[in-house]
């Protein structure tokens, strides 16, 4: 089939380079145009964008919705990943076979912009991947293919989309021989949820919470937007934690290095501070943050 693809994050990256060894044609990609980044705010171009570049594949950054119509009218099929704008029908229909998207959740858990993040926030045990037909709504096409697979509890959401990543290869390649073969999708069924996108605002934590829903959404939200709190009235940003061993009694928030430990408060257990990323820096150890940070005695974040 000559396909195309629509992807901006680097989760397309493995679903692009099988199709290109594989026996269909992919004609071009389709990303969103360059957007400032990082700090410096300088032009830069999505990883997607860097891969077509690099592999010799036609590259499509359009602005309107025009420029994309056009780059579909000679597509068997179009397959999306995180594109990052929604399609509408007119559009989506023009490929002789429409457009397939791949979800990273067991749908119809988790339709929406989040999926990875939110479950992982909720204390979930079981992710996936679908592949479905795009239709009119969020998410709520028919299914072609699901993989599921583990949440381990050290997961963070880069490591777990990182895996799903892989698993959405195999579920694309079954999608493909699917429709290939004339094989209808299957309509979803169960109940559905919701995985809304995620507020700088929201990703702030409350150090008055119990530890475990802490510790998912520090584990949910990274590496965006990035669980984040309040140090010395600076933003500082929580990579990775966990839940101490220690039994040391903390105030919620308080902070204290305890058996070479960055230890904080909670509303019951403490958590141990493995990784943060203070403001204006690059991620680092806690523990060597701590060390030029100082703590007062009962000081405090958030």
């Amino acid at each position: 089939m000559r396909i195309g693809v629509a992807a901006t994050p680097d989760v397309a990256l493995p679903t692009l380079d099988w199709l290109l060894a594989s026996k269909h044609e992919l004609l071009r990609v389709i990303t969103q145009p360059d957007r400032p980044s990082g700090r410096g705010q300088a032009i830069k171009a999505s990883l997607v964008s860097q891969w077509a570049n690099q592999h010799g594949v036609e590259l499509v950054k359009p602005l309107a919705i025009e420029e994309l119509n056009g780059a579909l009218a000679d597509l068997d099929l179009l397959i999306t990943i995180g594109f990052g704008r929604l399609l509408p029908e007119q559009t989506f229909s023009i490929p002789t076979f429409g457009a397939i998207n791949l979800h990273f959740s067991l749908l119809p858990h988790y339709r929406g912009a989040a999926p990875v993040q939110r479950a992982i926030e909720a204390g979930e045990i079981r992710s996936g991947v679908t592949v479905f037909k795009l239709d009119s709504g969020m998410d709520t096409g028919p299914i072609y293919s699901s993989h599921s697979v583990d949440i381990d509890q050290s997961d963070r959401s880069f490591e777990l989309l990182q895996r799903l990543s892989q698993i959405g290869v195999v579920a694309i390649c079954q999608a493909l021989d699917s429709i290939e073969a004339a094989i209808a999708p299957v309509a979803q069924a169960g109940t559905s949820s919701r995985a809304m996108k995620i507020s700088k605002e929201e990703a702030q934590i409350n150090w008055n919470s119990p530890s475990h829903i802490i510790v998912n959404k520090i584990r949910g939200f990274y590496p965006q937007p990035c669980a984040w709190t309040v140090f010395r009235g600076a933003p500082l940003k929580i990579a990775q934690s966990k839940i101490s061993q220690e039994t040391l009694a903390l105030a919620p928030g308080e902070l204290r290095v305890f058996n070479a430990k960055v230890l904080i408060g909670t509303s019951d257990l403490p958590l141990d501070l493995e990784l943060v990323i203070p403001a204006g820096k690059s991620e680092m150890n806690a523990v060597d943050w701590s060390r030029g940070a100082r703590f007062a005695d009962g000081e405090r974040c958030g």
